[in-house]
């Protein structure tokens, strides 16, 4: 298979679109996971564009993913939320899945904070937990898919760029004193990113312990490494939507419905709290 890689006027081009939608400034990006993208209808002074108008944008074909971009104010800050993302399992490049982060680059997004629905390894979780990420296992990447693959435009990001703090201590830090102050229970922890879309096998999960996992997902790692390749502050939180299987004598099994039930009642809420809270103190902070 022929690989296109993309330019920097690929990037400009489609961030055109969603300048001629606003005058706001967005400084700060989410992505919002699988049935996590309501957050987004809260937005004031919002800004919509369907991602079927941005020329190069993929476009999503999992439920719980609107493909729309929305820009306004959250929480006193300026804000360019993805509600939905595509997934490399949806047969799209892995440059594919990490253009809608380019495109932030290009709008002046400084801050990414990205979320993910995913499955809890780590058995001292329950699924409606939410675990702030530390650092990820980028099994895509290992596997010869990483979406800094090609040619490299040093006015993006440097050839090789550092990836040993890829989520900002100092945004983990203001989340751990938001979920306290909200009473919410915060995990933090490693996050593994597999291909999908099947879900893994109890073998699987006891690897995945066993190399330090404590959640697991089929996004968010590519997302991750390019807004690192462009010098963006990360910040990372899983919602655990389930309980993974580690044997195969159970008789739990795990549905993309499961996902979205859990997500809706008992994630979204704890979660929606938890960045606005997040967005409310990087307002008056030096985070």
């Amino acid at each position: 298979m022929t690989v296109e890689y993309f330019a920097r006027a690929d990037f400009e081009r489609a961030a055109d679109v969603l300048r001629s939608a606003t005058t706001q400034q967005p400084t700060i990006g989410l992505i919002l996971g699988s049935g996590l993208g309501d957050l987004a209808d809260s937005i004031e002074q919002a800004a919509y564009v369907e991602t079927r108008n941005i020329p190069g944008w993929p476009l999503s074909t999992v439920e719980g993913h609107k493909g729309r971009v929305v820009i306004g104010q959250l929480e006193g800050q300026t804000v360019c939320v993805l509600q939905g993302r595509v997934h490399f399992y949806e047969g799209y490049t892995i440059q594919q899945v990490a253009f809608p982060v380019r495109v932030m680059q290009m709008l002046g997004i400084s801050t990414l904070i990205v979320t993910n629905a995913a499955g809890g390894v780590n058995s001292d979780f329950a699924a409606g937990d939410l675990m702030l990420i530390r650092d990820h296992l980028n099994m895509i990447g290992m596997t010869g898919n990483n979406p800094l693959f090609g040619p490299n435009d040093e006015s993006l990001g440097q050839r090789f760029p550092d990836m040993s703090v890829p989520y900002d201590g100092a945004l983990r830090t203001l989340a751990h004193q938001v979920a306290a102050a909200e009473q919410i229970t915060l995990h933090e922890g490693v996050y593994a990113c597999l291909s999908g879309p099947s879900f893994e096998t109890p073998a699987e999960i006891r690897m995945l312990r066993g190399w330090g996992a404590d959640a697991v997902g089929m996004s968010t790692a590519p997302e991750v490494v390019v807004a690192r390749h462009a010098n963006m502050r990360v910040m990372g939180v899983s919602g655990i939507s389930n309980m993974t299987n580690d044997t195969n004598d159970s008789t739990r099994t795990t549905s993309h419905d499961e996902v979205m039930h859990i997500g809706a009642v008992k994630i979204v809420p704890a979660l929606t709290r938890l960045l606005r809270g997040v967005l409310r103190e990087m307002g008056t902070s030096s985070s």
